[in-house]
């Protein structure tokens, strides 16, 4: 399948996703390349890979930012922003905390999902994408989210890590599955965003699942590694994965 290459303007995603829901984000999205002209942009390309064998991802986010700022973190409380796209697939506070934070100086979103590269649920959609971002030189870390769609509040994620600094260099990394910390896991499709199980093909009658937050199901916890799935629900155990959840190169280009 031909790579996305994607990139528009910052009040073209911001539009977008702004005010999207679930149903939209989760089949489609947008993407923005934001940067200060003043220090000269630096372009990268970020490719995000799906390595589970049937965790679909919501479309992948990235942030381009300075030290000074995290957009998630192990043992820490989930921001509205990280909650949203954990549990509901929804960018909106996530477009608002880059449009509202001087520290982020780039961002891309993919325009579709990332299904597992056997495609269980014959979808059609990639396994991976390319994104591309620009920034000023002040950004030198890349942060990573995208939702596992048939998890409660299951993402996966890289935390602050460096951008290359010379042109044409590149770095990998492998992304971990996080909990959020902020729903209890039912590991039921009932609980789950609707695209759980159009995206995997595990269709079931008369349930068509939830595009916002359960308070019944809320947790006051903080980010830790997913335990995965573990058979308590109807989401069938082989959903769970087994060692990191996507790979993402990052190349600096210009």
């Amino acid at each position: 399948m031909p790579r996305k290459q994607l990139s528009t303007t910052r009040r073209a995603f911001l539009g977008a996703a702004g005010v999207a829901a679930v149903g939209s984000l989760a089949l489609g999205g947008s993407a923005v390349a934001q940067q200060d002209g003043s220090n000269g942009a630096q372009n990268y390309r970020v490719t995000v890979a799906n390595r589970t064998d049937y965790q679909p991802f919501t479309p992948p986010a990235v942030v381009a930012h300075r030290p000074d700022v995290e957009v998630f973190a192990v043992g820490e409380a989930a921001s509205e922003a990280v909650k949203q796209v954990a549990e509901n697939g929804n960018l909106g506070p996530l477009s608002e905390f880059a449009e509202s934070s001087n520290a982020v100086r780039g961002v891309a979103v993919g325009e579709g999902p990332l299904v597992p590269r056997a495609d269980p649920g014959d979808t059609g959609y990639p396994y991976f994408a390319e994104l591309h971002v620009s920034a000023d030189a002040s950004a030198r870390y890349l942060s990573f989210v995208s939702m596992l769609v048939a998890t409660n509040d299951g993402f996966a994620g890289l935390d602050t890590v460096p951008l290359p600094e010379a042109v044409n260099g590149s770095l990998t990394y492998f992304a971990a599955g996080y909990d959020a910390g902020t729903e209890r896991n039912t590991e039921q499709f009932a609980d789950l965003v609707p695209p759980a199980q159009s995206l995997t093909g595990e269709h079931r009658e008369g349930i068509d699942g939830t595009g916002s937050s359960d308070p019944a199901l809320a947790e006051d916890g903080v980010v830790t590694p997913h335990p995965g799935i573990t058979g308590v629900g109807d989401v069938p155990e082989a959903f769970d994965w087994d060692g990191p959840v996507a790979l993402v190169q990052v190349e600096r280009i210009a």
